[in-house]
């Protein structure tokens, strides 16, 4: 049995099935998915029916693009001019993917891997243990099992604000705040506090900002994988932070990590 974590898929369904058969994937081994399983590529439904039908193998954490998804089919928001999803928003089965999607988490943790899983990352003012409770606020909203119903998360979850964290937040300012801590944090600031303007390069970001993973105490268990940020190549310069985005949907690749040998596996873009 062997487990592979993969990056951002964003729709690349030819791309994700030529990495599960240079993985030689069978029906003991298991996928953990950083996120953005959808949009941008020209193949969201057949990724999240592939992945659907494989779900028992399947640990998964949402994505900013899998809940901007989400946001238009249950928040009433409209699809932005660069999205690739009208396919599987008029398909018939769109209904059962969704409530299937939205049952999934932000942060999984396999103790006996050592891992933790995530889409954009995990803020340094958190201990793991912490992010998971946090993400699991909002994870219960989400599935309908809170005050809040997820039609009304979904359709307040779009903001900037708060873009720091407080232990005083409450209502959708604290699950909006966890939200984008969770699958949009790239920059910070000394104080913790999110920059959303720059996703390029780290060589060209401003300079009192620094990447989410330098304010983490350096631990070798459990090692935060995550995906969101394409321009970092797969590179952090550590070894407690795993970069899964290598930008596949961009012409350049789809990666794997295997948990138990910390090999990568890559798929060129086709």
């Amino acid at each position: 049995m062997a487990t592979y974590a993969i990056g951002d898929i964003q729709g690349c369904d030819r791309e994700l099935v030529a990495l599960l058969e240079k993985l030689g994937f069978g029906e003991s081994d298991e996928l953990w998915l950083a996120g953005d399983l959808i949009n941008r590529g020209p193949d969201s439904l057949k990724v999240l029916r592939r992945l659907y039908r494989m779900s028992g193998q399947c640990r998964i954490v949402l994505g900013n693009h899998d809940l901007h998804f989400l946001a238009i089919l249950y928040g009433g928001h409209s699809p932005g001019r660069s999205d690739t999803l009208d396919e599987l928003l008029e398909a018939e089965d769109v209904a059962e993917l969704g409530s299937w999607l939205r049952q999934q988490k932000l942060v999984h943790l396999s103790e006996p891997h050592k891992h933790v899983l995530v889409h954009a990352g995990i803020p340094a003012a958190w201990s793991i243990d912490q992010a998971l409770m946090y993400a699991s606020e909002v994870e219960q909203v989400m599935q309908g099992n809170a005050e809040i119903g997820f039609a009304d998360f979904f359709r307040q979850m779009y903001g900037n604000e708060p873009a720091v964290w407080s232990d005083s937040l409450r209502g959708m300012s604290r699950l909006r705040a966890i939200t984008n801590y969770l699958t949009r944090m790239r920059l910070v600031d000394a104080q913790g506090v999110m920059d959303f303007a720059h996703k390029g390069a780290l060589a060209a970001a401003p300079k009192d900002l620094q990447p989410w993973y330098k304010g983490r105490v350096a631990q070798q268990s459990p090692r935060v994988l995550f995906g969101h940020w394409a321009a970092l190549a797969g590179h952090t310069g550590q070894a407690d932070a795993i970069a899964l985005d290598t930008g596949c949907v961009w012409g350049r690749s789809l990666t794997a990590y295997c948990l138990e040998t910390g090999q990568f596996i890559q798929q060129q873009a086709l």
